[in-house]
């Protein structure tokens, strides 16, 4: 197993777990939902949705293009619900008891693109910043 296979599961392991909570227990991302998004149930049921049908792509055994496809949806997926991220650190922070914190939110503000990047590169639709240039001749 290469260290892309070992991400790319985990991955699709997280993204699945995750895709199962926003089904079973919508409240609290509906919570955190923008009020410019419409229908907030409706769009964490959605987003669950795509979180499991995107794990299930990443681990398809015999198709790479249903796997780069996954990887480009999912990287999609984690930059449109970026906004809920910046939503939850404001209302977070906001309470009473200043919720998390800095401590938790900024990392975790921080780890989006690192999440877009590995569903592209984990999938294999990207190859950066691995792959060696050919010199020209």
């Amino acid at each position: 197993m290469t260290w892309r296979d070992l991400a790319r599961w985990l991955l699709a392991f997280a993204y699945a777990a995750a895709g199962i909570l926003h089904l079973i227990s919508p409240a609290p991302f509906v919570a955190i939902t923008p009020d410019w998004v419409p229908a907030p149930e409706l769009v964490v049921t959605l987003t669950g949705l795509a979180e499991v049908w995107g794990a299930i792509g990443l681990v398809q055994p015999f198709s790479l293009g249903m796997r780069n496809a996954a990887g480009w949806a999912l990287a999609a997926y984690a930059l449109c619900v970026w906004p809920a991220n910046f939503n939850h650190m404001v209302i977070d922070l906001a309470s009473s008891d200043g919720g998390l914190g800095l401590v938790y939110h900024l990392p975790r503000l921080a780890a989006q693109p690192v999440i877009i990047w590995l569903a592209l590169w984990a999938s294999g639709a990207i190859d950066w910043p691995w792959k060696t240039r050919r010199k020209a001749p």
